[in-house]
């Protein structure tokens, strides 16, 4: 097994929670796709495609890259796995280079010029922890809709890929 750090680790779950999910929400209907819970976001397809066009802009300005070029997936949950299926290739060859925590990088919003100096540390984080919020509001509307959602939490990604495993008790 190859190894790799715990941020590595820690991405890795996040873009397999996040493609677990849209491939979950594959099979509701159009209208329990705009289903909306109160206190979320919005509707369920919606937030979808914000945790991952929000995703694509954090890898694209922790990679440098023109902010104006970035491109939304739009409502389609193909083309919204597709991107993060790609942003699952740039986090992991982005984190396989060691990044330094520390260094500071600047985002400039090209279409209002809001301007944000920030560490990569900070960044990262912040990226993990804006996925599991959205993740777990589309959760919580799927379970309003009486649908069972698939079960996002790191103990079963890692039991999928083999780097967590569990012995049933003796009571």
């Amino acid at each position: 097994m190859a190894r790799t750090s715990a941020l590595e680790a820690a991405f890795a779950h996040h873009v397999w929670a996040t493609i677990t999910l849209i491939d979950a929400c594959e099979a509701l209907s159009s209208e329990q796709r705009q289903y909306e819970v109160p206190g979320t976001r919005g509707p369920i397809v919606e937030t979808l495609a914000h945790l991952v066009d929000s995703d694509t802009w954090d890898l694209a300005i922790i990679e440098d890259r023109d902010l104006a070029a970035v491109q939304d997936a739009g409502p389609d949950l193909g083309m919204i796995r597709g991107v993060m299926s790609k942003n699952g290739a740039g986090w992991s060859s982005f984190l396989s280079r060691a990044p330094d925590a520390d260094e500071m990088i600047t985002e400039i919003d090209p279409t209002d010029g809001f301007r944000r100096v920030a560490s990569i540390g900070m960044r990262l984080a912040g990226t993990l922890d804006h996925g599991s919020d959205h993740r777990s509001q589309i959760s919580t509307a799927l379970t309003t809709l009486g649908i069972t959602p698939p079960k996002l939490d790191v103990m079963t990604f890692g039991l999928e890929i083999g780097r967590v495993e569990e012995t049933p008790g003796t009571s």
